[in-house]
């Protein structure tokens, strides 16, 4: 396997812009939360295991987090009807969008190898980048753990 290399993001650099299909097969773009502090977190698939923990976590801080200013988006590979069952069976109340050719995770730095299960495979790096109002990258962090992510995204964003 030929190594897909990507750059990661850094502070203060412009976020590539998107527009990608929700669970409902409707466009949302990182321009539709221009004037606003916006997560945007990749994910391998959705209703696996950590996906689900992850997911589930941000669900659960959403209201403290909005509270704080900040939107969440989550992007996986996922088509739009898995991402709409996804989302209905964990009452997830933020945007999961669809990146099918993952195009925007190779921009954010969030696509490449990984070793799973042993093994070395290509695919989606979980991944957090934080935009700012200008769509700037405020954040971003790369290689983390589903458990317990969420509270460690806050304590860096001082929240």
């Amino acid at each position: 396997m030929s190594p897909t290399l990507t750059n990661r993001l850094q502070p203060g650099t412009e976020a590539p812009e998107f527009t990608l299909k929700d669970a409902h097969g409707r466009e949302t773009s990182l321009a539709d939360y221009r004037g606003k502090n916006v997560i945007v977190y990749f994910y391998p698939k959705a209703a696996t295991p950590g996906c689900t923990t992850e997911a589930c976590d941000f669900r659960d801080s959403l209201s403290s987090l909005q509270g704080k200013g900040y939107e969440v988006i989550g992007i996986s590979p996922d088509a739009p009807e898995a991402l709409a069952g996804f989302s209905g069976d964990f009452s997830l109340t933020f945007p999961l969008l669809s990146d099918p050719d993952h195009a925007v995770a190779l921009a954010y730095g969030a696509w490449g190898e990984k070793l799973v299960k042993g093994e070395i495979v290509e695919g989606i790096v979980r991944s957090t980048v934080v935009v700012d109002p200008e769509g700037k990258v405020s954040l971003a962090q790369y290689q983390v753990q589903a458990d317990g992510h969420v509270a460690e995204l806050k304590e860096a964003l001082g929240l």
